[in-house]
């Protein structure tokens, strides 16, 4: 890839890799612990309150200032209402919803997004409310030069609590963003699908921002700059101020778009440093999961990531308690 320095593309993969093996092997170690106390009903139930595990969120994480929710296309086999159950059931408390998502099973083909009938708005801040989940994020959504239609979806993100906006936005769209994220309060988050989509390299993402308010940045997918052939953490340091928020994904090879998702910390992500780089760039914001591999039962996985982000983030805290 023409451009840029190693180890930012998989000419360096290997180099890499060796460099994390032993990060990954104590990941590893601390997996096979968290299996072990969750007991066999975590891999043989997907509705977490009735396994053998209560799950108790990510409290180190919160003493960060980070908030750890899920994507709600992680549940997109299930309804928008079903999606903020499994959240609660995680023990987290926060949610980012995407456009298109069917949103109960009460309201046959009614879908959750900006297009939603207005009337419906108390009754899903009610869910939220009652299952103590906040609404974060929104996307990955279309936002481009029509301010009409972009305004649609900043007042229904206002009228839900939405705090960012996910979207692809090109970037001839930038200044109008720059107009309404001042004028909402509310910011736009740019998302990095895979190659060959407009952001999936952050240098273009990089260049695009330059100029604009730091209330358009980037949405950060660890597994999409994996499948593109791009290191998480070098992608990181480049964008630092410009990173609002997280998919956070793992997976099991590098470059390969058809590579499916991992339990965090069995795969190529090097989530510890990933997590120390945010700290140290003051990052206060959302990672969301969006875990896109057993579809129909994927609570057990997302569980033993969840135990293995707040572990992670409890360590960071105790370095840093070590070091006053």
């Amino acid at each position: 890839m023409a451009g840029y320095d190693a180890p930012f593309y998989g000419n360096s993969a290997h180099g890499r890799l060796k460099e994390m093996d032993v990060n990954q092997f104590k990941t590893l170690m601390m997996l096979i612990a968290v299996l072990a106390m969750f007991g066999a009903g975590v891999a043989a139930a997907d509705d977490l309150a009735a396994a053998t595990i209560t799950p108790k969120g990510a409290p180190s994480a919160e003493k960060m200032g980070w908030k750890l929710g899920c994507q709600a296309y992680t549940f997109n086999r299930f309804t928008f209402f079903e999606a903020v159950d499994k959240v609660k059931a995680l023990g987290l408390h926060y949610i980012e919803a995407y456009p298109g998502q069917k949103l109960s099973k009460d309201h046959g083909d009614v879908k959750f997004d900006h297009n939603m009938p207005a009337n419906l708005y108390p009754e899903v801040l009610a869910k939220l409310k009652a299952a103590d989940v906040k609404l974060m994020n929104y996307g990955v959504v279309g936002l481009g030069n029509d301010e009409t239609e972009n305004r649609k979806v900043f007042g229904f993100a206002k009228a839900m609590g939405i705090e960012t906006i996910v979207s692809e936005a090109p970037q001839e769209s930038f200044g109008l963003l720059d107009k309404l994220t001042a004028e909402y309060g509310i910011r736009v988050a740019m998302h990095n699908h895979p190659a060959p989509s407009r952001y999936w390299d952050p240098k273009v993402l990089l260049a695009a921002s330059e100029g604009h308010s730091k209330m358009i940045g980037s949405c950060a997918d660890t597994g999409h700059w994996l499948r593109s052939g791009v290191w998480p953490i070098e992608a990181l340091k480049l964008l630092e101020g410009r990173v609002i928020s997280f998919h956070v994904k793992d997976l099991p090879e590098f470059g390969n778009k058809e590579a499916h998702d991992t339990v965090w910390g069995t795969g190529l992500l090097d989530l510890r440093s990933v997590l120390v780089e945010m700290r140290r760039q003051g990052f206060q914001g959302v990672f969301s999961v969006e875990y896109e591999h057993n579809w129909d039962n994927s609570l057990p996985d997302i569980a033993l990531c969840v135990a293995n982000f707040d572990a992670i983030c409890a360590s960071i805290l105790e370095l840093e308690a070590k070091k006053k």
